[in-house]
């Protein structure tokens, strides 16, 4: 565990860095977006703060600095920079908006707040459990992991971390695992992983209550989204490095801030264009499905402008977004020629591209099922029941509707905007070829892949209570009666809330209630700043305290006692916690435990690369010895992914390193063995039988 005066020391940098972040983005909120107010302001500033972040964070790691040092230095020199450089323009402040909102009624309020602490109530439980074990999720220690791992030991952001050659996964854009690696660089651990997705789904449940505001559905849209991401679908995010929140994030504050900034005239100012493409390229920054409702939403943005001034929207937001969105798939093509290397042509242009195949799961889309009958009922149907509850039919069609409607001629040009990034997330999934996944007939990866449906589903639901046919006071309480009726059926508490972590539950849900109940009162807003900063340093050091509390428990218990694999990959990831600044090499495609504690730990893929940044396995028994033996590693990790039923116990690779006197054994359980590499192996003593 981190001693007291290091964690505080970890805490200060971490705010430093926070603050200068949020004092720029504040200033630049102002100087953008000056008629801005409120909640959607409050939006505004957070998308704008967490791009200053990415920023310095790429362009530093672009030159190998990604360190505390510089990352400090540069995050309050921009902010303060920002800050002291930027004012409002005259007279901006006037620009019109999209005027008062109506008031929804204390009832309503109260109906959304709750069932928005409902929602954060039982991801809090996810969260805690995570805190008890440490990530356990397959991506998270797959690839999310490592790549913040790797980001925070290199210092580099524009190279490529080879890791297990499945999906080209190492071309990924990576913008949430780069704020993780903040959170490792700042600590020395990776205490802030598990907690960051609770951000990003109180940031959804934001977004959502300003979507609604200007319609005086707040509470509606508030509540739509919760029941969405309390679904099955996303129960794998609590606690673990995915990034499907993240970017269902920055699409909601991108459709926030259309609907928000949109003046009487239906014209949206440059600045708020800025803001829009910042958020769009950030979501495609993060997640690579997300570039489909990026492109819709900047598209929609131009063809709802005037003919004259359709190429000054485009360059408004379509610049912001390539500058918010676009590293990765800059990195991409300086390494491959191709900034997204699994489109291997376009007609009859064949495109610069690794060689190799994609491996895990065989790739099938949604549609291409849709008239087979037999997955339908036995894969499709229980699927959506797994992911979204019994109810999930009428959820479905409630979320189209939302979309459907906003589409409409009485819609606003906002809303049909909206809505059609919507429609494209809902088009990408089914189209996708991972959404589907598995052997012909058997889509064993649909309900896995469900949280590539689940953010369009989001947007639908946020736009439902603001359609025009549902703009009337009674019809919203039937909505609102609807939707109370869909929270039990939808709610992933069909995984156990287990009684010791009732009370994370309770006081997670309480303390959102509380927040957002203060956030609205009038006596909040007319207390003096002086009071304001006392209760604001007040939570914080409540915050710190209880943090250095729970950083204890959290790392002793981090892969204690692994259960989330097979038995000797278990085994070996219990190993890895007691080793500090070694090199393991291994061939297992979970890996992120073996990094250590400290995160001190060099880990790599015992591959091959190929041209266009390709990465494959090795070949045989020599061509593996002597890519070990190129990697120096002190500690080789062999272990099958998983138990080989009927098959072999152990992978080939544990043979051929036995072999050579220079590797000694410190564990084998099926399927992984773990061996200290004290020189280098003898390739020489590969048998032609076991190439």
């Amino acid at each position: 565990m981190l001693a007291t005066s290091s964690y505080l020391a970890a805490v200060a940098e971490l705010l430093i860095i926070v603050a200068g972040a949020l004092l720029g983005a504040t200033a630049l909120r102002r100087r953008l977006l000056p008629a801005l107010d409120g909640p959607p302001a409050w939006l505004a500033a957070a998308v704008l703060a967490v791009a200053l972040l990415l920023w310095t964070a790429e362009l530093l790691g672009a030159l190998g600095l990604f360190r505390e040092a510089p990352l400090i230095i540069a995050n309050l020199a921009l902010g303060l920079g920002l800050h002291l450089g930027l004012r409002p323009l005259p007279g901006a402040a006037a620009e019109p908006g999209p005027g008062p909102a109506p008031d929804p009624g204390a009832a309503m309020r109260l109906a959304g707040i709750a069932i928005a602490a409902l929602a954060i109530a039982h991801f809090a439980v996810g969260v805690r459990l995570r805190l008890g074990t440490g990530m356990t999720g397959f991506d998270s220690t797959w690839y999310h992991g490592p790549f913040a791992a790797g980001f925070a030991q290199s210092g580099d952001t524009l190279g490529i971390q080879f890791i297990a050659p499945q999906f080209l996964s190492w071309f990924y854009p990576q913008s949430s695992e780069l704020l993780h690696g903040i959170g490792v660089l700042t600590f020395g651990r990776d205490l802030l992983s598990p907690l960051l997705n609770l951000g990003w789904l109180a940031g959804c449940l934001a977004a959502a209550w300003c979507i609604g505001r200007p319609f005086g559905a707040a509470p509606l849209s508030t509540a739509g989204v919760a029941i969405v991401l309390n679904s099955g679908a996303l129960a794998d995010q609590a606690g673990e490095a995915r990034n499907d929140l993240m970017a269902t994030f920055f699409l909601l504050a991108a459709v926030a801030m259309i609907v928000n900034a949109l003046g009487r005239e239906n014209r949206l100012p440059s600045g708020a264009l800025a803001v829009v493409g910042i958020a769009a390229g950030i979501a495609a920054g993060t997640k690579l499905n997300f570039l489909v409702p990026a492109a819709a939403l900047l598209g929609g943005l131009v063809a709802a402008a005037p003919a004259s001034r359709r190429w000054s929207t485009l360059a408004a937001a379509g610049l912001p977004a390539l500058a918010a969105g676009g590293f990765w798939y800059l990195r991409n093509l300086v390494h491959s020629g191709n900034p997204l290397p699994w489109a291997k042509e376009i007609g009859p242009i064949d495109l610069p591209s690794p060689d190799q195949p994609l491996g895990g799961r065989e790739g099938h889309s949604v549609i291409s099922y849709i008239g087979d009958g037999s997955v339908l009922s036995d894969w499709f149907g229980p699927g959506l029941e797994q992911g979204f509850g019994v109810l999930w039919a009428p959820l479905a069609l409630a979320a189209l509707a939302g979309l459907v409607l906003s589409l409409g001629r009485r819609a606003e040009p906002a809303l049909r905007i909206s809505a059609l990034a919507g429609l494209a997330l809902i088009v990408a999934w089914a189209l996708a070829p991972t959404g589907a996944s598995g052997p012909e007939g058997e889509p064993r990866g649909f309900v896995s892949g469900l949280r590539y449906l689940a953010p369009g589903l989001a947007v639908g639901m946020a736009l439902l209570p603001v359609a025009p046919l549902l703009r009337s006071t009674r019809r919203r309480w039937a909505l609102l009666a609807a939707l109370l009726l869909l929270l039990p059926f939808v709610d992933s508490s069909a995984e156990p809330w287990h009684s010791a972590y009732l009370a994370v539950a309770l006081a997670a849900g309480a303390l959102t209630a509380a927040v957002a109940l203060a956030l609205r009162s009038p006596r909040l807003a007319s207390l003096p700043r002086p009071a304001l900063a006392a209760i604001a340093a007040a939570i914080l050091a409540a915050g710190v305290v209880a943090g250095e509390r729970g950083q204890r428990t959290y790392l002793d218990n981090r892969y204690a006692e692994p259960k989330f694999a097979a038995p000797g990959l278990n085994a070996a990831f219990a190993w890895a916690p007691s080793r500090e600044d070694s090199r393991i090499a291994t061939i297992a495609t979970r890996q992120y435990p073996l990094f250590g504690t400290e995160i001190s730990n060099e880990v790599q893929f015992v591959g091959v690369e190929r041209s266009h940044a390709g990465f494959v396995r090795t070949g045989g028994c020599r061509e593996f010895i002597e890519t070990v033996n190129e990697i120096e590693p002190d500690y080789l990790v062999v272990s099958f992914d998983r138990l080989q039923r009927g098959g072999p116990s152990y992978p080939p690779e544990v043979a051929w390193t036995a072999l050579s006197p220079a590797a000694r054994v410190l564990l084998t359980l099926p399927p992984a063995a773990v061996f200290e590499i004290s020189g280098r192996l003898d390739p020489s003593r590969c048998r032609e039988e076991t190439q």
